[in-house]
């Protein structure tokens, strides 16, 4: 059987209760309502450096080190996110990674949590797309995260990949979350959702491919925009997993921490079949755009 492939979406500060169920996400909507949705709460701090790398390792903070976005004297030599993990434990896997905040994959930033792994992107097994919505705002940026994803994706389909989205934490921070201005970065991400999956179903008609397809964020929101506390609404996340061109299985958990996302998802692709898969990385564009 051919691998089956892993998306992972990370939406930045996306609150639970604005995204699902009001009519603003329909695509995140309809991934929900076809597959496994499990809240969880943040390990650490309600920020997006520790957040993030809890996710993509499977560190907790205490192992990864890292207490804010400055990120000074991370241990993440010493836990590499599930791409790098995933390749490690068979060669052959090609990987793919999109972000617009250099924390998560640009080299020069301070990280990155995602590795560069240059001999496997010269290779053509790893695919790297680092902009920089810090400077450019992620509304800008975020469209061409998506854009570059969907080749990738559409073209290359490497085994596993990460996309991530942070126009609603902009959002949630200048506006608050009960704002048109958060309404609209949440429309403008689920469109994002969207054109991924669009990519991702193409490929499941053309090839007769399985993708699981999930999203998570980092973190919250208080009601007035910000995080970094302990209130609910900042310590809310929530791992949401689904199968293209397959089905789950019947056995789903019912509770997962941030730490165990990618493993599970991991054992999750395995047990549909998920093994060694040759399909060239997408492309590589590494820096500030």
């Amino acid at each position: 059987m051919d691998a089956v492939k892993l998306l992972l979406v990370g939406l930045d500060g996306l609150r639970i209760d604005r995204a699902f169920g009001t009519g603003l996400a329909p695509n995140l909507d309809a991934l929900a309502a076809a597959g496994h949705f499990v809240r969880s709460e943040v390990e650490g701090p309600t920020i997006s450096g520790p957040s993030w790398a809890t996710i993509l390792t499977g560190a907790t903070h205490a192992e990864h080190g890292i207490d804010d976005n400055l990120m000074r004297g991370h241990r993440l030599a010493e836990h590499p996110d599930f791409l790098t993990r995933a390749w490690q434990r068979d060669p052959s896997t090609t990987t793919y990674a999109a972000a617009g905040w250099p924390n998560l994959t640009d080299p020069a930033g301070a990280g990155p949590i995602v590795r560069l792994r240059r001999e496997q992107i010269d290779a053509g097994q790893h695919g790297v797309v680092s902009l920089n919505g810090e400077l450019y705002g992620y509304r800008a940026v975020d469209p061409e995260i998506a854009a570059r994803a969907r080749l990738a994706l559409a073209h290359a389909g490497p085994d596993l990949s990460f996309v991530y989205f942070c126009e609603t934490d902009d959002a949630g921070h200048y506006f608050g979350v009960f704002t048109p201005q958060y309404d609209e970065a949440l429309g403008n991400s689920d469109r994002h959702v969207g054109t991924l999956l669009d990519a991702v179903d193409a490929r499941v008609r053309q090839f007769g491919e399985t993708w699981v397809v999930a999203a998570t964020t980092d973190h919250g929101h208080v009601d007035a925009g910000g995080h970094g506390g302990g209130a609910p609404e900042e310590t809310q996340t929530f791992l949401l997993a689904s199968v293209r061109g397959g089905e789950l299985p019947p056995s789903l958990p019912e509770r997962l921490a941030p730490r165990e996302y990618v493993d599970w998802l991991l054992e999750l692709r395995t047990g549909l079949g998920g093994g060694p898969g040759h399909a060239a990385a997408a492309e590589v564009s590494v820096g500030v755009a």
